[in-house]
Order: C-alpha cells, then sequence, then structure tokens
C-alpha cells in the first residue's frame, strides 16, 4: 500500500513525481492501473477462492478491473468462486475504484498529518472533474463522509431485510451490497450469475438498491447543491442539466422496457402490472451503469437490448461513481444541434451560453467513446463466436462500467477478456483523460500562429 501512495501522489515522494515529470492525467492512470494490479496478485491468492486453488491472472485481472473500474462484469462468480477474504478484497477495490484514487489517498494524506500540496490539488481537480482547484480538499472530505452515509442507511435496511431471509450472514450481504450499490459496481453474492433475479417483486430491495444506485450516479456535486439550495430554480446549470437529463432518461428506459417487454412470456409477462413496471423502472435504473438486473437479460429482445446500449453508452453523471459519457455530455450535445437547426450561433441552456470549448470536449468525449466501442466490437467479432448484437452490448456495458450482461462473460477467449479489460479501464478514468495520459505534455508555441478561416463544406 505504501508503494501504491508513492506512485500515485507525492505525499512521500515528491522528488520521484518531479524527476518523471508526470502529468495530473498520467498519474490517475497510473493509479488505478497499479490498483489493479495489486487487486489482481490478491486474488490469485488460494486464500482468495472458496476451493483454496486460486484464480488465473487473467481471470484475477478481469475481476479485479471489473472491480475498481466499478463495472460488475464477471468472468468467475463471485459468491460461489471467491471466499469471504476473496469477497472482501472485492468490496475494499469497488470502495476505492468508486471514491476515486486520489480522494481516498487524499483521506489517508490528512490522517498522516500530510499537507496538501499543489499538485495533490491538481490531481484532485481533474480526478473529481472539478473546474476550479479552490476547495477539492473540502470536497474530496465530503465525498468521504456522504459516501459513508448513503452506505452506511441503504445497508442498514438491506441488512434487516436479508437478516430475516438468511439470519446473520444477511447483515453482510446488506453492506455488501449496498457499497456495491452506490458505487454502481453490480456485484452479488447470491450466486449462478443470477444477481437479483430472485427479487424482481421485492419492493424494498428494489426501491433500496435503485436509490443507492441514482445517488451513486448522480453525482456528488448535484447532492451537495440540491441539499444547500433545496430548489430547483436556485442550482447550478450542471446540476439543472444532470437532473433533467437523468430524470429524462430515467422516464423513457423505463416506458421503453415496458412497453417492449410487458408481453414477453420469458421473462416480464408473468408479472402483475404493478411488478411489470417496478422491474422496468428498476432496470432502467440499473442501465445507467450498475449492472444489476431482476429480469434475465438473455430473455430480452432485441429492440430492448438495444434500448439499454443506449443507456449504457450515455451513463452516469460527472464527479459520479457511473462510467458512460456522461448525461451532461449528452444535454450539451442535443443543446448544441438544437441551436444548429434554429439558426442560432451560440447554444444555451437555462438561459446560460454553452462555451465553444465545452461543446468541442463533448464532441470530442462522444467521438472518442464511439470510436472505442467500435473497434472492440470489431476485435471481439473477430475473436468471438457471439451475435453481434450481443457482443456490442457487453462492449457498451464495459466502456460504461455498467456490468450488465446477457451471459456470454464467463465464455469469453483469453483475447476478448484482455479487451474487454481495456475498455473497462478506459471507461473508468475516461477516454479523454486516457488520450490525455498517454499523449506527451504539449509545449506551448512562444510565436503562435492563426491561420486564415477557410471554406469547408459539411453534410
Amino acid at each position: 500500500m505504501d508503494f501504491f501512495l508513492k506512485c500515485s501522489t507525492s505525499f512521500y515522494n515528491q522528488p520521484l513525481l518531479k524527476e518523471w515529470t508526470l502529468t495530473p492525467y498520467q498519474i490517475l492512470v497510473l493509479g488505478f492501473a497499479g490498483l489493479i494490479l495489486l487487486g489482481s496478485f490478491v486474488l490469485m491468492l488460494p486464500q482468495a477462492t472458496a476451493s483454496g486453488n486460486g484464480t488465473s491472472f487473467v481471470d484475477a485481472l478481469f475481476t479485479a478491473t471489473s472491480a475498481v473500474c466499478v463495472t460488475g462484469l464477471v468472468v468467475v462468480d463471485t459468491g460461489t468462486h471467491f471466499s469471504l477474504f476473496g469477497q472482501l478484497v472485492i468490496i475494499f477495490l469497488i470502495q476505492i475504484g468508486g471514491l476515486g484514487i486520489m480522494t481516498m489517498t487524499t483521506l489517508m494524506g490528512i490522517m498522516l498529518g500530510k499537507r496538501i500540496h499543489l499538485r495533490e490539488r491538481l490531481i484532485l481537480q481533474e480526478a473529481l472533474n472539478q473546474i476550479t482547484m479552490s476547495g477539492v480538499v473540502r470536497l474530496a472530505l465530503y465525498v468521504i463522509k456522504l459516501t459513508l452515509l448513503i452506505e452506511f442507511i441503504g445497508g442498514t435496511i438491506l441488512a434487516w431485510r436479508w437478516y430475516g431471509e438468511f439470519g446473520p450472514i444477511g447483515i453482510y450481504y446488506g453492506y455488501w451490497h449496498a457499497v456495491s450499490s452506490f458505487c454502481n459496481a453490480g456485484f452479488d453474492l447470491f450466486g449462478n450469475y443470477g444477481s437479483l433475479t430472485a427479487y424482481v417483486s421485492d419492493l424494498s430491495i428494489n426501491l433500496t438498491v435503485s436509490t443507492l444506485i441514482i445517488l451513486g450516479g448522480i453525482g456528488f456535486m448535484v447532492i451537495a447543491d440540491a441539499w444547500n439550495q433545496r430548489s430547483f430554480a436556485k442550482l447550478t446549470v450542471h446540476s439543472r442539466i444532470v437532473i433533467v437529463m437523468s430524470a429524462s432518461l430515467l422516464v423513457l428506459g423505463t416506458l421503453g422496457i415496458l412497453a417492449f417487454e410487458h408481453a414477453n412470456p420469458a421473462g416480464m409477462g408473468p408479472l402483475s402490472w404493478p411488478d411489470k413496471i417496478l422491474s422496468s423502472y428498476f432496470q432502467a435504473v440499473s442501465a445507467r451503469t450498475a449492472g444489476y438486473n431482476t429480469l434475465p437479460l438473455d430473455t430480452l429482445g432485441p429492440e430492448t437490448l438495444f434500448l439499454l446500449i443506449i443507456l449504457m453508452f450515455v451513463g452516469a453523471s460527472p464527479s459520479s461513481t457511473g462510467g458512460g459519457i456522461k448525461t451532461s455530455t449528452l444535454g450539451v450535445l442535443l443543446a448544441s444541434i438544437w441551436a444548429m437547426m434554429r439558426g442560432r450561433e451560440d447554444a444555451e441552456l437555462f438561459e446560460r451560453r454553452i462555451p465553444h470549448g465545452v461543446i468541442y470536449k463533448a464532441f470530442t468525449v462522444v467521438f472518442i467513446s464511439a470510436s472505442l466501442v467500435c473497434f472492440v466490437t470489431m476485435m471481439l467479432s473477430i475473436s468471438e463466436n457471439v451475435p453481434f448484437l450481443n457482443l456490442l452490448f457487453e462492449v457498451v456495458s464495459a466502456f460504461g462500467t455498467v456490468g450488465l450482461t446477457t451471459g456470454i462473460t464467463p465464455g469469453l477467449s483469453e483475447h476478448g477478456k484482455l479487451w474487454l479489460i481495456l475498455t473497462m479501464f478506459a471507461g473508468r478514468v475516461g477516454p479523454v483523460t486516457l488520450v490525455m495520459a498517454l499523449t506527451l505534455r504539449s509545449r506551448k508555441n512562444k510565436h503562435m500562429v492563426r491561420y486564415p478561416e477557410g471554406k469547408f463544406i459539411i453534410g
């Protein structure tokens, strides 16, 4: 752990970072990679498995990546393959991955009496997706306190529910799944890759887990803003667009799933109408990067799978535990398209003009994300003998750090697993962050040249 801290921050070894001249993007990427490798080696230990035979490196690497990247895709069954020790390692990786490495290292630094220097604040600013560096340490501590409070409340409700079903082990299940739900990880301990399908009609579990997912995916800044202002009109533009886009996707997703699946005899058909609505709502929430399912996904129709792909690609919101291109990115793109359709030069949201730099970044995020998804899907089409829609579903689920699957994950080849590992990693750290980390530090040209405007024909 000391080695990881030394590599991810300069709390202990500032000369090392100065010598390497790492950018904040590179430190974040290396921090996640280091934690994944550490988790992989621990999960390979015989003590981490129920059988005592250990786990292969690729499967351990896949599991650790899925946990740190809070995805939920698994190649071995979490509830039956891993021992209690292995399960605790996984939930530990999920918690750190959900909160963010720099958030946790900041807490450790403060607890050890270390001063948070400018470089750490810059890295923390990037990790929390903040526009300015002001108040990032205070925000990091707020994130930790809020996370622990929400997970405790949700875990207590689930523990109370499962105690009556499983006895004392139900308490462990309750708090374990509360952490997994709030971090939008989607790991479960019920075995046989069943997720929450046994509780499709259980109101308390559905509402508790879905609420944890929503709170974890809407973003810490939005929660703080809503708590302080208590009025939608007083919220920041960012908070308003996140809330509007999240609510819209949730409603459209619920109605779409209900319309497509209400008569499916293999899935939702036998349920009562209240249970159909509940399961549609839960699946629409979970598709926004959580990964739990109460409906067997291998029974869903192609139109429903495609709808889930769209929801997974959008994902959660900035400064949250979820992935995807983010709701705010979609909102900016829609506003830009609407402005162009009306012949306006400026795109606006809530009576505020959107800077052109923000629009460029939004288009860049979508283009890089879509390119990654297309490329990995093409690679899997070569190595895997699986229908195309199932492969696309799997890749988007990995990129959006969702964890939903039609059941093909355990049967993937070694190459297929490695491609999904890369996709999960890129989805968690962010496509732009990954590209910036792989790009050499740019030096500003002292003699900037601005070329004359050209004439381009588009469309």
